[in-house]
């Protein structure tokens, strides 16, 4: 396969505008029980599909993405049906806990505060939070945001860092966004000075526009993506857990890797593949 075949595709959808006006939380009423005979199993599954590589929408307003073949690989690997719905990321855990979807998957960090509320998979992807700017700022590390304006994506551990360091003055403002895509284009823009995301999705963004967003090298806080059920739904979770590790033996995972990421891939993503 060659290992750059699907990437500049990524660096193109990155670069257009992306926003949730599009999107739609999932249906009312319960998610499909996941129990019963393999063939006819259907597991309900959110996604916000505004992180790219992760999960963005294609030419035909279909999801794809790191993600999304990652989970169908599992799904195909433990012998049951994905419903991938578009769920806004601060929506997600209340649609899983409403039972409105079965799992979340959205490189959603593992935190010990979601922890309370959703149980995880084994994470999948090492990631962690840096600072985006543009090149004419001066900003060179967090030392130089006091006064600055910064973007977060909503629901998010970067928004959750955020406000951290402005509780601890260290940040001018905060500005709250609905998806990436559009704190981003704030930073194009000009209406943010800097935007606190997650490394390998901020990446991508910088690689679509290499003379407006540099990636700062400090990596804030580390931490990893895991996919999400609710509490106490052992049989979900162990099905995930055993499909992930059979994806990762077979090379599934780094054929899905090199797919959506070539040869730029992040290290972190390869060291979860490890």
């Amino acid at each position: 396969m060659n290992r750059r075949k699907l990437l500049p595709a990524v660096l193109a959808l990155a670069a257009v505008p992306l926003s949730l006006a599009g999107c739609g939380e999932a249906g009312g009423g319960d998610a499909a029980a996941t129990g019963g005979d393999d063939a006819a199993r259907t597991v309900v599954v959110g996604t916000e599909p505004t992180f790219p590589p992760f999960e963005m929408k294609d030419e035909n307003d279909v999801t794809v993405g790191f993600d999304i073949d990652l989970f169908k690989a599992i799904a195909e690997d433990q012998g049951f049906t994905p419903d991938f719905r578009d769920v806004g990321f601060d929506s997600l855990i209340p649609s899983l806990n409403s039972g409105q979807i079965d799992v979340a998957v959205s490189g959603m960090s593992i935190t010990e505060e979601r922890q309370q509320t959703v149980d995880f998979t084994d994470p999948y992807v090492n990631a962690g939070l840096v600072i985006a700017t543009r090149p004419d700022t001066g900003i060179g590390g967090v030392d130089d945001l006091a006064g600055r304006q910064v973007g977060v994506n909503i629901g998010t551990t970067g928004a959750t860092a955020a406000e951290e360091l402005a509780a601890e003055g260290k940040i001018g403002g905060v500005q709250t966004f609905q998806d990436v895509g559009l704190s981003m284009e704030a930073l194009v823009a000009g209406k943010v000075d800097a935007v606190i995301n997650d490394k390998p999705v901020s990446e991508t963004y910088a690689k679509s526009r290499p003379d407006k967003v540099i990636i700062l090298p400090e990596v804030l806080v580390a931490d990893d993506y895991g996919m999400a059920v609710r509490k106490g739904n052992t049989e979900l979770l162990e099905t995930l857990n055993a499909g992930l590790a059979n994806v990762k033996a077979s090379g599934q995972f780094d054929t899905i890797q090199d797919r959506w990421f070539g040869d730029d891939a992040p290290a972190a993503v390869e060291d979860a593949a490890d």
